[in-house]
């Protein structure tokens, strides 16, 4: 079961990672997503293991891409970088399907 649209209440604009280029980091070009956002500190662990404190977390589709080092533009119109992005998938259990994703 996927996470129900109704609760998609917010529209984020997300522009992926692709990677660091001799001029600095690559980002696809900026798509729009319904999502669920909490503005809510929290701490986490980064790729490297070390805790942070993410400031926003993002509910997305499971189907939508956001790597970490992504950029993440929320509502209220600021721009942040994805910390964790993890999917949550029940494997056929009746749980809401989704992407979540933390930002600095």
């Amino acid at each position: 079961m996927v996470i129900p649209g109704w609760l998609l209440r917010h529209e984020v604009t997300i522009e992926a990672y692709l990677g660091d280029t001799s001029t600095g980091p690559s980002y696809a070009a900026p798509v729009t997503a319904r999502a669920y956002v909490e503005e809510k500190a929290k701490t986490v662990r980064g790729r490297d293991g070390e805790e942070v404190t993410a400031s926003t977390t993002v509910w997305l589709l499971p189907t939508q891409e956001c790597p970490p080092e992504s950029r993440v533009t929320v509502p209220t119109g600021r721009t942040a970088s994805v910390i964790t992005s993890s999917l949550y998938d029940g494997g056929g259990l009746p749980t809401p399907d989704h992407r979540e994703v933390t930002l600095t």
